[in-house]
């Protein structure tokens, strides 16, 4: 499973999700377009045909009608379609009576709107890639099922565990918007953070740096030895809130983050921001950057690092998968939770960002809506999810589903990391909730060019600052806030 187009890869985790065509992606289909395409499909006149209720039973908790068809469109990117086929059989040998429609598709905008528009949706989508429909949009006009009574349904291992009580920290608020409906179900889980080879920080005989002066000290130990200390995409800088993101969090606590998202007037200027744009600034400045970094974009900086020219770069728990074919046998991959500034930081060392992927979404107008949720219950079992594990090298929303699978070396560590943060993960929702301010100004135009040289981290905190606020007065941008 070496690297594809990274928009393709499936391995997102929201807001990679996208990656690079999301904003093209937007808006996508004009309207000429859905009226030309609503009046070419059939609706088959049965839009309003929706199953009747099941019985409901221990073993049938949602009272799925058992002779009801049940169809589901996946996301074809780099987690495959294996794990969903695997789950659907599941839900077949349970349901003997009903017939399943399972497809896979990259084009889930352009396949999946004008079903949405005619009212015949399918029951559950693995809502991702390039082609993503934007959810707050559909949240927005009411076209998705609130999936409490999946949350609240029993586990499908064990009938005195709810389902909600089952899941890693973050997925249930992943998927709220505004208020306490749950509009999302992420399944893939994301480890965010720097990632390095752990040999290489053991040929310069250096463990990994938990404060800023210690983090220097290995960069300068790596340029001595002719490597660089970092590399990021250069071309989608938006990888660097990886790791600079939850380091915020870690000096000035969680609030800062929330106000962040918030779009909170002078939120940015926060002293954390300011500390940990600096200290990154610093990087930069010391030469501890790869040279010709802002030319690279992810595949080639993942490439550069892979072949030990840059000791550290900031990614998602996906990078083991899409750069396995450039990763070294005994590159000992790991990651690590960001590096902090001092002993004043508020919160320790091990605080670290990691959330759900892979949204899957219940249409409201669903003929089976009982269906697409308990083929996404079926999925959340711990049998589901080491399958999803062992076949794909990513965690899934379940809380748990690795023991006595042999897990490769990132995702070894990504679990360890995760155990050390314990409750200290962190959950930033920009890259969600403002896909265009954070790619393109927070991202390119302000990150992007203060670590190139081009923008002092004062200007930074400004430019960036003045993007915010121009978001949060955009009347015709829905704004979101933290419960």
């Amino acid at each position: 499973m070496g690297s594809t187009s990274a928009e393709n890869h499936g391995t997102e985790g929201v807001g990679r999700r996208d990656l690079i065509k999301r904003s093209a992606a937007l808006g996508l289909i004009s309207v000429p377009t859905m009226s030309f395409l609503s009046a070419c499909a059939s609706s088959g006149g049965d839009s309003g045909d929706k199953a009747k209720a099941g019985k409901k039973t221990a073993k049938n908790p949602l009272a799925v009608n058992d002779t009801a068809g049940m169809e589901f469109v996946l996301f074809d990117g780099g987690f495959g379609k294996e794990y969903a086929e695997d789950a659907v059989k599941i839900y077949e040998k349970n349901f003997p009576k009903a017939s399943v429609k399972f497809s896979a598709t990259q084009k889930i905008q352009s396949t999946l709107q004008p079903r949405f528009n005619q009212g015949t949706p399918p029951d559950l989508i693995d809502n991702s890639g390039a082609e993503q429909m934007d959810m707050g949009v559909l949240v927005g006009k009411n076209q998705l099922t609130d999936l409490t009574p999946l949350l609240d349904a029993p586990s499908y291992d064990d009938p005195n565990k709810k389902v909600r009580d089952t899941l890693r920290p973050g997925i249930v608020e992943m998927g709220q918007f505004d208020g306490e409906k749950v509009w999302i179900l992420y399944y893939a889980y994301t480890v965010y953070g720097v990632w390095y080879s752990q040999k290489a920080l053991d040929s310069l005989d250096e463990q990994y740096p938990e404060t800023w002066d210690q983090m220097l000290a290995v960069c300068a130990k790596a340029k001595k030895k002719g490597m660089a200390g970092w590399t990021y995409a250069g071309k989608y800088p938006y990888y660097l809130p990886f790791s600079l993101y939850p380091m915020i969090g870690k000096v000035g606590g969680r609030e800062v983050l929330d106000a962040i998202d918030n779009l909170e007037p002078n939120a940015w200027k926060h002293p954390a921001v300011k500390a940990c744009f600096e200290a990154y600034y610093e990087l930069y400045k010391k030469g501890y950057v790869l040279k010709g970094t802002p030319g690279l974009d992810h595949i080639q900086s993942q490439t550069a690092w892979a072949e030990g020219k840059a000791l550290f770069i900031p990614n998602g728990s996906w990078v083991e998968n899409e750069s396995a074919n450039v990763i070294p046998e005994d590159f000992d991959l790991a990651v690590a939770a960001p590096t902090g500034i001092d002993s004043s930081d508020k919160m320790p060392f091990g605080t670290i960002w990691a959330s759900g992927g892979e949204p899957f979404i219940v249409p409201a107008k669903a003929k089976n809506a009982a269906g697409g949720m308990e083929q996404l219950r079926i999925m959340l079992s711990e049998a589901s999810s080491k399958n999803f594990t062992g076949k794909v090298k990513s965690l899934t929303a379940y809380n748990g589903g690795t023991d006595g699978i042999a897990l490769t070396p990132g995702l070894k560590s990504g679990v360890a990391a995760l155990d050390k943060a314990g409750e200290n993960v962190v959950n930033p929702r920009m890259q969600d909730w403002y896909v265009q301010l954070q790619k393109e100004k927070i991202g390119v135009s302000g990150l992007g060019e203060m670590m190139a040289g081009r923008l002092t981290p004062a200007e930074a905190v400004k430019k960036i600052q003045g993007f915010a606020d121009e978001t949060a007065k955009d009347d015709s941008i829905k704004h979101y806030k933290h419960q």
